[in-house]
C-alpha cells in the first residue's frame, strides 16, 4: 500500500520541523501495550510496564483511545503550534476538541472494534465528550510522570539532535533531499512524497498547507500520519540516535566527588536509571533519610527532578547533571 502526497512551492515553503510530547505519549503508550519487545527500547519498558499495570493506566482512557496496532484517535496528536510545544499546550488543544470530531473518531475505533461502544468509557465520551476530555488529559498528565517525564531529558536531548541535524540538512541540501532520508518507506520524487506501508493515512484534500515533521522516540521502525483539517498533515518518523538511547553513559565520578561529596557523585550516578529513595537506600546500604536528604539538595541544585509514578517518587537526573558528569565537560 502507498500514498502520493503532491506539494506545491508554497506547501515547501511552509515544511516545519517539531518535537511534540503528545506524539511521545501515544507511540510509547501503544508500545507498552503491544506484544513483543523492541531491543532497542527493552531497558524503558522493564521499568515502566510494572507501573502501568500497578496504577491501571494499561485500561484506562489512553487504552480506550490508543490500541496497541490500530487507528488511535488523531485528537490525541493536535498539531504542534511551536518547534518545541509543551505537554501543557497540547493538553489544552485536546480538552478544546470539538464534540462532533470526537464523535467521528470514536466511530472509527468501533469500526475496527465493534465492541468498543458497548464499554461505558465509550458512552460516557461519546455523550459527554467535554466533560470526559477532562479526564482524558488528566491521565495522560499521570500517565507522563509516571513514564515519561524521569526519562524528559533524555529524550528530549534526542529529539532535539534530530532536528537540528535536519535543520542542517535542509540548508545544505533542500528539503526535497531532506524527505526522501527520513525512512526507508519514504521518498521524495518530484515534487510529490511517497509513503509505502503507511500505518495511517496522509491525504491534501482541504487540509492547511506544508507538513510538519515530527521526529519521535517510539515510532521505532515505521512513519506515522495524522491528516485532520484544516491543519497541515503530520508525519512522525523515528529520530536518528534511539538505537543508543537507553545505553549508560559514563560517569566522572570521582572529579565531581570532589565538588559534591562522595555519597551524592554516586547517586547521580545511579540515578541514570529514575530509582525511588527507597531503591536507592537499598542499593547503597544507606538510611532512607540519608538518601532524602542528598536528593533534597541535588533537587534544589536543579541535578534531579522527582515525579510521582503511582505510590512511589522517582528522581531523575536532569540534562545539568549530565553535562556535569560528562568526562569530555569535566576534562575540557
Amino acid at each position: 500500500m502507498e500514498t502520493w502526497l503532491s506539494f506545491s512551492a508554497a506547501d515547501m515553503a511552509q515544511i516545519r520541523f517539531a518535537a511534540s510530547p503528545m506524539w511521545e505519549v501515544l507511540t510509547s503508550y501503544r508500545m507498552l501495550r503491544a506484544p513483543g519487545e523492541p531491543p532497542v527500547h527493552r531497558r524503558w519498558l522493564e521499568q515502566v510496564r510494572p507501573r502501568l499495570a500497578e496504577t491501571g493506566l494499561d485500561r484506562g482512557w489512553l487504552a480506550l483511545l490508543a490500541p496497541p496496532t490500530s487507528y488511535a484517535a488523531d485528537l490525541l496528536n493536535p498539531a504542534p503550534q511551536s518547534p518545541f510545544p509543551t505537554l501543557e499546550s497540547e493538553l489544552d488543544a485536546i480538552r478544546r476538541t470539538p464534540a462532533e470530531r470526537v464523535r467521528s473518531e470514536l466511530a472509527k475505533l468501533a469500526r475496527e472494534d465493534p465492541g468498543l461502544e458497548r464499554t461505558p468509557r465509550y458512552r460516557l465520551l461519546h455523550d459527554e465528550p467535554a466533560a470526559m476530555l477532562e479526564k482524558v488529559a488528566a491521565e495522560i498528565e499521570t500517565y507522563w510522570q509516571l513514564a515519561l517525564a524521569p526519562y524528559w531529558a533524555r529524550i528530549r536531548q534526542a529529539l532535539e539532535a534530530d532536528l537540528f541535524h535536519r535543520a542542517r540538512q535542509v540548508a545544505e541540501h533542500g528539503a526535497g533531499q531532506v524527505l526522501s532520508e527520513l525512512h526507508e518507506s519514504v521518498t521524495w520524487d518530484d515534487g510529490s512524497l511517497r509513503l509505502v506501508r503507511r500505518h495511517c493515512g496522509l491525504t491534501r484534500g482541504e487540509y492547511g498547507s506544508g507538513l510538519i515533521l515530527i521526529p519521535t522516540a517510539f515510532a521505532w521502525s515505521r512513519v506515522l500520519t495524522v491528516s485532520v483539517e484544516p491543519d497541515p498533515p503530520q508525519l512522525a518518523y523515528p529520530a536518528r540516535g534511539v538505537g543508543t538511547l537507553w545505553e549508560p553513559r559514563p560517569c566522572a565520578v570521582d572529579a565531581v566527588a570532589g565538588v559534591l561529596g562522595r555519597s551524592r557523585a554516586l547517586l547521580l550516578q545511579e540515578l541514570d536509571t529514575p530509582a525511588s529513595t527507597s531503591a536507592l537506600a537499598r542499593h547503597f546500604g544507606l538510611s532512607a533519610a540519608g538518601v532524602s536528604q542528598h536528593l533534597t539538595a541535588l533537587r534544589d541544585a536543579g541535578l534531579v527532578t522527582a515525579h510521582r509514578a503511582g505510590r512511589s517518587v522517582l528522581y531523575a537526573r536532569t540534562a545539568v547533571a549530565d553535562a556535569l558528569l560528562t568526562p569530555s565537560a569535566v576534562a575540557a
